[in-house]
């Protein structure tokens, strides 16, 4: 049997249609290339081993894109690099040690639950990689939540810090990433900062959301402070630590789950780093990025609402005044009935 034609159909009232001339292959292939310092450190700090789990999960959110699209009978997708994305960043905020099972299971619920059944590319409404991420740690905390190094488990620079214990590591080894413990691709912010630099040169990115996100850290951690560290010191640790760099460039910077508006990004970039700050305070757990992320999905399209362009010449007297002749129109509609 042949496969059904998928009608194109273009929403207007969603995210976005049009966000970049370049199309979709070019902008995944030039943010994977942008993560390919985090991984050239991950497998420094944890070694070759961290290549299983990064291909286990780039291969199986391949295989599950298109055996959904198979199976459902629409076309083809994996030749536009969104399912390797989201297998690359899935990999990246786990834990070295994770068994060789559970990116398979965080890309199943990534790419068939969050994106497939919501439509595919363009139509989720959250990030697929945060969320498949989200269900792990719902699932498997534990596992999810451990450092290993050397045989050994250890707690990473941002749990010393919210447990009210001296971090062992440097502004200077979080910035560098140099023999940290944390996640595969989250323990250097230098190579994702470089990654990051990478997509706002090549425009594939905005400033505008990273900047908002990190800036509203560094300020409410500056404000904020903390028992044991100066208040710079501690910003700079808040700053370098967990996944605030990834979340920031990578992962908060999704076409499909952020706002278009350029004021409307700047307000989304400061709620989600308001958000990480909250959590990260009065949480129960020390990391706060991909949840912050998450909920801020959740609030793209009102954002946008709110921040929408109107057409050039049209006042916001001409808007009342048709919105008014709108509702006179319906009223005298259902009088007559």
């Amino acid at each position: 049997m042949s496969e059904k034609k998928e009608r194109i159909v273009f929403d207007v009232a969603y995210q976005p249609q049009v966000r970049t001339n370049t199309d979709t292959r070019r902008i995944m292939l030039d943010v994977i290339i942008a993560l390919l310092p985090a991984v050239v450190v991950g497998v420094i700090n944890f070694g070759v081993a961290i290549l299983l789990p990064i291909a286990t999960s780039v291969a199986s959110a391949v295989f599950f894109e298109w055996a959904y699209r198979k199976f459902m009978k629409k076309p083809d997708t994996i030749g536009d690099l969104t399912a390797v994305l989201t297998g690359l960043l899935m990999a990246m905020t786990m834990p070295p040690q994770a068994p060789w099972w559970m990116p398979i299971i965080g890309t199943f619920f990534a790419i068939v639950v969050v994106k497939q059944l919501y439509g595919g590319l363009g139509k989720n409404f959250l990030n697929p990689a945060l969320a498949g991420r989200a269900f792990l740690m719902a699932s498997y905390a534990v596992i999810m939540g451990a450092v290993v190094v050397d045989g050994v488990t250890t707690a990473t620079p941002l749990s010393y810090m919210y447990a009210g214990e001296a971090n062992p590591y440097t502004v200077g080894q979080m910035f560098l990433g140099a023999g940290l413990p944390g996640a595969m691709g989250e323990v250097s912010a230098l190579a994702l900062l470089v990654g990051g630099l990478y997509l706002i040169y090549k425009k594939v990115i905005s400033w505008r959301i990273p900047v908002g996100f990190i800036g509203t850290v560094a300020v409410l951690t500056l404000i904020g402070g903390h028992a044991g560290y100066s208040n710079v010191d501690w910003m700079l640790q808040n700053l370098f630590a967990g996944g605030l760099f990834l979340g920031a460039f990578f992962m908060a910077t999704d076409y499909a789950t952020s706002p278009v508006t350029l004021n409307g990004q700047l307000l989304y970039g400061v709620g989600c780093g308001a958000i990480t700050v909250l959590i990260r305070y009065f949480g129960g757990f020390p990391e706060g990025v991909s949840y912050a992320i998450l909920i801020m999905n959740l609030c793209a399209w009102a954002i946008d609402k709110a921040f929408r362009r109107y057409q050039f010449g049209v006042t916001k007297e001409d808007i009342a005044a048709m919105k008014a002749a709108k509702k006179a129109a319906k009223k005298a509609e259902k009088e007559a009935v």
